[in-house]
């Protein structure tokens, strides 16, 4: 199908105005793609596929537009976005969902925390494809290089079976600097930053640690440091075809 047969929506977890879909939006657009744009009117980051409040309430929106894109802020998660969105509260359903470009990487098996990430899974569980894109910085340089990667990785997940997810990070760097492109594995659970602390309060406390050494081989933690655009396929929430448990469970209530 050509792309201005297509409809692409586009969301975040930064927030609507946030530099990073700003910078997002048009490269899309500029490739002849229908573009909608609906993102979280404030920052929902790590709110994973949270939907809480969706059902039997008016959701607050606001819009502003900039560059020929009308951009749409929701009172809500990423993952309410694309629930709006697929279910044609902005009018005609997307065919396909690219969410970011996150600022900071996206990285490891707690991918699923993301707002970001979480964004292109629910667009999966609504049968579309998508897109998850993220950059390594908390105060990005580079934002068109992780577009222009974000532009051409929809271009190619386009004819992929429906249901088709990616999850990239971009370092940020200019886009002739970059190492390559990489196929990556997640890093570990082990490799997760996040570490319990208590507050001069007493109350428990949240905190990341610095990066360390020692990244395993060929996962998206190490290729990133490396400088290459890390590439992640990726899928949510599966059955496994085993009915061992449920046997086991029917043998002890009889």
């Amino acid at each position: 199908m050509p792309p201005e047969q297509l409809r692409v929506l586009i969301t975040n977890d930064d927030g609507y105005q946030a530099p990073g879909i700003r910078a997002l939006a048009p490269a899309i657009a500029e490739l002849g793609y229908d573009v909608l744009v609906v993102a979280p009117l404030e920052d929902e980051s790590g709110v994973g596929s949270a939907r809480a409040g969706m059902v039997g309430r008016p959701i607050r929106t606001a819009s502003e537009e900039e560059g020929g894109v009308t951009y749409i802020g929701v009172e809500g998660t990423p993952a309410l976005a694309v629930t709006l969105a697929s279910v044609g509260a902005f009018g005609r359903a997307p065919d396909l969902v690219v969410s970011g470009i996150n600022r900071g990487h996206n990285i490891g098996v707690p991918i699923f925390h993301s707002g970001t990430v979480a964004a292109a899974l629910t667009a999966a569980g609504q049968g579309l494809s998508a897109v998850a894109i993220s950059i390594d910085s908390e105060d990005p340089a580079h934002w068109q290089t992780a577009a222009t990667v974000a532009a051409e990785a929809l271009t190619w997940i386009v004819p992929e079976p429906a249901g088709t997810v990616l999850t990239i990070n971009v370092p940020d760097r200019p886009l002739d600097q970059l190492a390559g492109v990489r196929h990556a594995s997640l890093a570990p659970i082990k490799r997760s930053r996040i570490v319990g602390t208590t507050a001069p309060s007493g109350e428990p406390m949240i905190q990341l640690e610095a990066p360390r050494p020692g990244a395993v081989a060929d996962s998206d933690e190490a290729l990133l440091v490396a400088g290459f655009v890390t590439v992640t396929p990726i899928v949510g929430i599966r059955e496994v075809k085993d009915d061992t448990a449920a046997i086991a469970l029917a043998k002890r209530l009889s």
